[in-house]
């Protein structure tokens, strides 16, 4: 089962917490046990699993993806001017996979799914894959 997220971002970077979307989808898809696959079609905006209970938290991952990988650098080649959403998009990767047991996400008490813009304000869509676990029978 494939799902689209459609998203419209704000910022030239943000995070956006896309987990009740996730959930809901899981849930709407009747899959109780199985895996769930969060994917970025994008090469400047990443997936990342981290705390969703501070809003600090992103603020400050943003903060320090700034500074390893700054907006403007005098060595970057790159036409469009975006190397560093490239950069960043990298180091997040570009997918998550979360298991899914008694039709709910094994995610931890702080963890939450994002969806990291490097490169907004812009529509980006995020691509859910859900894949239920094979029936498998025991043989005495």
């Amino acid at each position: 089962m494939l799902h689209t997220i459609e998203l419209t971002t704000t910022k030239r970077d943000e995070m956006r917490d896309i987990t009740r979307e996730v959930i809901s989808l899981v849930q709407q898809s009747g899959v109780k046990s199985g895996l769930v696959v969060v994917y970025s079609p994008h090469t400047t905006a990443g997936i990342a699993i981290n705390e969703n209970a501070d809003p600090d938290v992103k603020h400050d991952v943003l903060l320090r993806l700034d500074e390893v990988f700054p907006w403007k650098h005098p060595g970057y080649r790159h036409a469009e001017g975006n190397t560093a959403s490239h950069l960043k998009a990298i180091t997040t990767g570009t997918s998550q996979t979360v298991i899914i047991q008694d039709g709910k996400l094994l995610l931890g008490r702080w963890q939450g799914i994002y969806f990291c813009e490097f490169d907004g304000p812009r529509h980006r869509q995020c691509l859910i894959k859900i894949i239920p676990a094979p029936d498998v029978q025991k043989f005495d």
